[in-house]
């Protein structure tokens, strides 16, 4: 199933400045939000499948260098037959090694999810934890991994630094780091907490099929008057 979440749009107008549409900061944040709005929508999707909130958590780290559709493919018919968290905290690597091998990086991710099932059991009573700090104590859990459960489980507004919000969110001059702890905070002094979450689904949307990394398609970017790295 895909679990959506019915976004409630405030408004953002008190960043807004018009001086020039070519900007250097955030002078058009408002423009540039309401137009991926429009574009986009305003429904925050999680195109992971699961159903128990760990599972959301195993899919998350998963995900790491491969498409959602892939880690469905893998991980739905596993949660199926082991649907409980101690199947997962009692896997031996190698066994679960061979289940995920199709999505890669399979050695580390099979280690790491079994470490984060014990030590959501031992440690946390089975439940996925939701403040930052516990979700980092976890195995194979970032500050990315650790805001895309915040946003979805708990509905806390979180940025998810990815590498399109990491690219884009540099082209549109909302922040010059590289860092991306760095662009997590940038950003969240840029943009309001209503598109924290949004932001980042509206942006992996953008990068995809828009401003592609090696090939952007500027004149069909329908943000390309307030984007200072615009090539037409």
């Amino acid at each position: 199933m895909n679990n959506k979440v019915k976004y409630n749009k405030e408004s953002s107008k008190t960043l807004i400045s018009k001086k020039s549409k070519k900007f250097t900061g955030n002078k058009n944040v408002s423009e540039i939000l309401e137009l991926l709005d429009k574009n986009y929508g305003t429904d925050v999707i999680c195109y992971l499948k699961y159903n128990t909130d760990w599972q959301l958590l195993f899919s998350v780290i998963l995900s790491a260098q491969c498409t959602d559709d892939r880690v469905n493919q893998v991980a739905v018919p596993l949660y199926e037959k082991y649907d409980k968290l101690s199947d997962w905290a009692n896997f031996m690597p190698e066994e679960l090694e061979r289940k995920i091998y199709s999505i890669g990086f399979y050695r580390n991710k099979a280690k790491n999810i079994i470490s984060c099932a014990n030590d959501l059991l031992n440690r946390f009573d089975g439940k996925v934890p939701s403040t930052i700090e516990e979700l980092t104590s976890l195995a194979g859990v970032g500050r990315k991994t650790a805001n895309v459960i915040r946003g979805n489980l708990y509905d806390d507004p979180s940025i998810v630094v990815d590498t399109h919000v990491k690219r884009i969110s540099n082209k549109l001059g909302f922040t010059k780091e590289s860092d991306p702890v760095k662009i997590e905070y940038d950003l969240m002094k840029v943009l309001p907490k209503d598109h924290w979450i949004l932001y980042n689904m509206q942006i992996i949307t953008l990068g995809r099929q828009i401003c592609i990394a090696r090939r952007p398609k500027c004149s069909e970017c329908f943000l390309r008057e307030y984007c200072p790295s615009c090539e037409v």
